[in-house]
């Protein structure tokens, strides 16, 4: 059974990439000013209620405090309610999550969901994602990013023949989207020979299997559906999410040819939302790494296991495709402003259902589009967001 009883009038981000030059506030300030600008009947920031802070500045950063006080401050609102979202990859699609469950519930009628991250201001020798990934002192020795994605890679070549071309092709066809898309670090296209030549990181993947690290904001306006024709005549829905969790260490995964935390939490937003995998249009998902994506889209049910991988050199992602798949580049080329990201994606779903995704625009056939994020240590968290424009 459809949800549908809150509306998102607004949606932005700021261009992403290495923002040296912004702090963390002017992000934030720069992506609420866009999302004000984007509602179609005008929007009074006075009107925000509450806002939800996406941000994994506390565990990268060490700074607990920000958020609840300093981003409605920069924002030029404070004096609401505000509360900081912090769970690892999913943060920012977890605080719309949130979010549209405190509109849904009649606390607040509208609320503001922005996600901020500062990812470049520190280099990765002085441990900003080691930090953020810190476990077992023994079990996690040595692990980084790529080390816990790489398996994955490996057992899904093993037992379904996926090849490093299927592999490079998700990074070749996510840039060629990226290059469409103003707002993504990387705006080149390349090729899946320079892919397979790019320099090895952890076997299989190579550098340009990687998503980079980016600094970057993006932020959504919530509405009680009810007063959606306030703000546009041309307003997207929520129709389901879903969130799940699965077990945090490597030894402790029943499989590695599937996140089976996105299995679930997929299962629990097409069920809210009353729809299958078929009728979405278009999604948005999680592509920290080339395989990362491939099992998204066969855990997600747009592709049979073991079918990824043919299905991305096949060209069934494309934009143009049978189920388009990250139209914005995804992380692998719009980049991974950890906070930021989930907010973002659900940007260029907004986009995508009210037809305003320029040259990478999809044909809207059913009216639904789909964010996902998986993360977390080991991917033992995925929230799942579905979209529509459907009343």
């Amino acid at each position: 059974m459809a949800w549908n009883k809150v509306a998102v009038v607004g949606a932005a981000l700021i261009k992403f990439g290495e923002l040296f030059e912004q702090s963390y506030e002017q992000m934030a300030a720069g992506a609420f000013e866009s999302a004000i600008a984007s509602v179609d009947k005008g929007f009074d920031p006075a009107q925000v209620e509450a806002a939800f802070v996406a941000t994994q500045r506390g565990t990268l950063w060490g700074q607990e405090g920000i958020g609840g006080n300093t981003v409605p401050s920069a924002l030029g609102i404070s004096g609401i309610a505000c509360t900081r979202i912090e769970n690892a990859c999913p943060s920012g699609s977890d605080a719309f999550r949130v979010g549209a469950m405190a509109v849904a519930s009649g606390v607040h009628d509208v609320v503001l969901v922005i996600g901020v991250e500062k990812m470049r201001d520190k280099s990765a020798e002085e441990g900003l994602l080691s930090r953020a990934a810190a476990g077992h002192p023994i079990f996690t020795r040595g692990e980084t990013a790529p080390v816990l994605f790489a398996p994955f890679a490996t057992r899904h070549m093993h037992e379904f023949g996926t090849t490093r071309e299927m592999l490079a092709s998700v990074a070749v066809k996510n840039h060629y989207n990226g290059a469409r898309d103003p707002f993504a670090h990387f705006q080149n296209e390349i090729t899946i020979e320079e892919v397979l030549k790019s320099a090895p990181v952890c076997h299989p993947l190579h550098l340009l299997d990687c998503c980079p690290q980016t600094d970057g904001a993006a932020a959504v306006l919530l509405v009680n559906a009810d007063r959606a024709e306030e703000f546009t005549d041309n307003p997207v829905f929520v129709a389901g999410f879903g969130v799940a969790t699965d077990h945090p260490y490597l030894h402790e995964k029943s499989t590695f040819t599937a996140m089976t935390a996105t299995t679930a939490a997929a299962e629990r937003a097409y069920k809210m939302a009353g729809v299958g995998p078929d009728q979405i249009d278009s999604a948005e998902v999680h592509d920290c790494f080339t395989i990362t994506e491939i099992l998204d889209i066969e855990d997600l049910g747009f592709v049979e296991k073991g079918k990824g991988g043919i299905a991305s050199l096949e060209g069934e992602t494309a934009i143009n495709g049978r189920i388009p798949i990250n139209t914005s580049g995804g992380l692998l080329a719009k980049g991974h402003p950890i906070g930021a990201t989930g907010v973002a994606q659900i940007t260029e779903c907004w986009w995508q259902l009210r037809g305003q995704a320029d040259q990478r625009q999809v044909e809207v056939r059913n009216g639904y589009a789909l964010q996902h994020n998986v993360g977390g240590r080991g991917s033992g968290v995925a929230v799942v967001n579905i979209l529509t424009n459907r009343r």
